[in-house]
C-alpha cells in the first residue's frame, strides 16, 4: 500500500510541490467561470446584456457549486486526517459515502433546477429584457449538474492525498477544451449564450471522466470502491458536519448574487448587473488563486494535525498567512491603479467599461488584508473545527453583507449596494484575524504538553 510523505517531508518542499499545482487548478477552475463571460461580452450583438444573463444566472451555477463544496470540504479535510492517522480504510470509506453524496445531490438538483428555472431566474433579479438570455444559459448548464459535481466534489480527495498535479491535469483537461469550444458554439455555430453553456458542460464532463477514473485506479493511494457507495449514516453525517463551512461559503456566494442582482435592478439598470457580473469576476481573480494556495497545502495542515505533529502545522500555517496576504495586497493595489485593464478584459462596450472603472476601486477597497480570512477558515477546515469555519463563513456575507446591501440601498441608492462589499469585507477579516490567532495560541499549548 502506498503512503503519504505529507508528514515527513520538509515543509517548504512540501509546499512548493502542492501549493504550485493546486494555484495553477485554481487559476484553470477560474476560466470555467470567466471565459464565457470574456466571449459572451466581445459577441457584436446584444453583448452587454447578454453578459447581464451570464450574471443572473450566476446564483444558480453557484447554488450546484455549494453542494459540491460542501462534501469535497468534509469529506477531503476528513480522509486527509483519516490517512494521517495511518487509517485508508476508513478514508475509503469517506470516499465513497462522499461520491454517494454527489450523486443524490445532483438528481435533486438537476430536477428541482429544470422544473422550476424561470421563477428561479426571477427571483435571482433578471428583467424582462434579460431573462431569456439567463434562461437560455442557465437550462442547458443545469443538464451538466452531474458533471460539474463530480469534477469539483471529487477533485478534493486527489488533493488531500499528495497528488495536487493529477487534480490539477483534471481541471486543465476540462478548461482547455471549454476555451476550444466556446468560440465554436458561440461564435461559428452562432448559439450565443448557450453555446457557452454547451462549451461548459461538455468540457466539466471530460473533467468529471478523469479524475472518477483516477480515483478507481491503482495510481491513487485511496481507491473509490463499490462497496463504499453508499448511505453510511455516521460518515455522512461527518462530511456534512465539516464541509457545511465550504457549502454556506459558496452558497452565500448565491445568495448574495441574488442581493446585489435583486439590489441593482430596483434601484440600477440592466447595464449595472452587467458591470456586477464583471467586478465578481475581477474578485474571483482574487480569491481563488489564493484559494488554490491554501487549499494545496490544507493536507499538510489536516495530516500532521491527526499525526499530532503540531509544529509542522504552525510552520504550514506562517507560510500560508504570509503569501495569501502579499498576493491579495499587490491584486488589490493593481485594480486601484488600473481598473479599466480589467473592464477591457470581459467587454467591448465602452459605456460598460466606464461604469466599472468607476465602480470596481469602491468594490474592491476592503479586500486588501482578505488573504488573512482564507487562510483562517482553511486553518479551521483543515484541523476538523466545523463550528468556527462556518462563523467565519456565515460572518461576511449572511450576518454582514445581505443585510448593508439592503439597508444602504434605500440611504444611497444603487451606490449603497456597492458600499456594502468593503464595509463587509473589513469588518469580517478583522474577527476571523482575531479567532485564527487565539486558536493557534492553543495550538502552541498543546504542543507543549506532548
Amino acid at each position: 500500500m502506498q503512503r503519504s510523505n505529507l508528514g515527513s517531508e520538509e515543509i517548504s518542499v512540501l509546499v512548493k510541490r502542492l501549493a504550485l499545482p493546486s494555484i495553477v487548478a485554481q487559476l484553470v477552475n477560474l476560466l470555467y467561470n470567466i471565459v464565457d463571460k470574456i466571449f459572451v461580452g466581445h459577441m457584436q450583438e446584444n453583448a452587454a446584456i447578454s453578459l447581464a444573463g451570464l450574471g443572473v444566472s450566476a446564483p444558480l451555477i453557484l447554488l450546484i457549486s455549494a453542494f459540491s463544496a460542501c462534501v469535497s470540504g468534509g469529506g477531503g479535510p476528513l480522509s486527509a486526517i483519516a490517512m494521517g492517522k495511518d487509517n485508508h480504510e476508513e478514508a475509503e470509506r469517506i470516499l465513497g459515502a462522499s461520491c454517494f453524496l454527489l450523486t443524490v445531490f445532483s438528481i435533486f438538483i438537476t430536477t428541482f433546477a429544470l422544473i422550476f428555472r424561470l421563477p428561479l431566474l426571477k427571483l435571482f433579479g433578471a428583467t424582462e429584457g434579460i431573462l431569456p438570455y439567463a434562461e437560455a444559459y442557465s437550462s442547458v448548464y443545469i443538464l451538466g449538474t452531474i458533471f460539474v459535481m463530480i469534477s469539483i466534489g471529487l477533485n478534493a480527495f486527489i488533493t488531500a492525498q499528495g497528488q495536487p498535479r493529477v487534480a490539477m491535469i483534471s481541471l486543465v483537461l476540462g478548461a482547455i477544451t471549454n476555451v476550444i469550444l466556446d468560440p465554436i458554439f458561440i461564435f461559428v455555430f452562432e448559439m450565443g449564450v448557450k453555446g457557452a453553456a454547451f462549451a461548459t458542460v461538455i468540457s466539466q464532463a471530460f473533467s468529471a471522466s478523469f479524475v472518477f477514473n483516477f480515483l478507481r485506479s491503482r495510481e491513487s493511494i485511496i481507491r473509490l470502491k463499490k462497496e463504499y457507495f453508499r448511505f453510511d449514516l455516521p460518515l455522512i453525517k461527518k462530511i456534512l458536519s465539516l464541509g457545511l463551512s465550504g457549502f454556506v461559503m459558496v452558497g452565500t456566494e448565491s445568495a448574495v448574487s441574488i442581493a446585489f442582482n435583486r439590489g441593482l435592478s430596483m434601484y440600477g439598470t440592466d447595464l449595472h448587473i452587467g458591470a456586477m457580473a464583471i467586478m465578481n469576476s475581477a474578485m474571483q481573480l482574487l480569491t481563488m488563486p489564493v484559494n488554490g494556495f491554501v487549499n494545496g497545502i490544507q493536507p499538510i495542515v489536516s495530516f500532521n494535525y491527526g499525526a499530532k505533529k503540531y509544529d509542522r502545522v504552525k510552520k504550514t500555517l506562517k507560510i500560508m498567512l504570509i503569501v495569501g496576504t502579499i498576493y491579495t495586497v499587490l491584486y488589490c493595489l493593481f485594480v486601484y491603479i488600473n481598473p479599466g485593464a480589467v473592464a477591457a478584459l470581459f467587454t467591448k462596450d465602452m459605456e460598460l467599461k466606464r461604469l466599472v472603472e468607476k465602480l470596481l476601486p469602491i468594490f474592491m477597497a476592503g479586500l486588501f488584508p482578505f488573504g488573512i480570512q482564507m487562510c483562517a477558515r482553511s486553518f479551521f477546515v483543515g484541523t476538523g473545527n466545523a463550528k468556527t469555519s462556518l462563523l467565519i463563513a456565515t460572518l461576511r456575507k449572511v450576518l454582514l453583507l445581505i443585510p448593508l446591501i439592503i439597508i444602504l440601498a434605500k440611504f444611497f441608492s444603487v451606490m449603497g449596494v456597492i458600499y456594502a462589499e468593503p464595509i463587509s469585507d473589513i469588518i469580517s477579516v478583522t474577527v476571523a484575524g482575531i479567532l485564527f490567532a487565539v486558536h493557534v495560541r492553543k495550538l502552541g499549548k498543546e504542543e507543549k504538553k506532548l
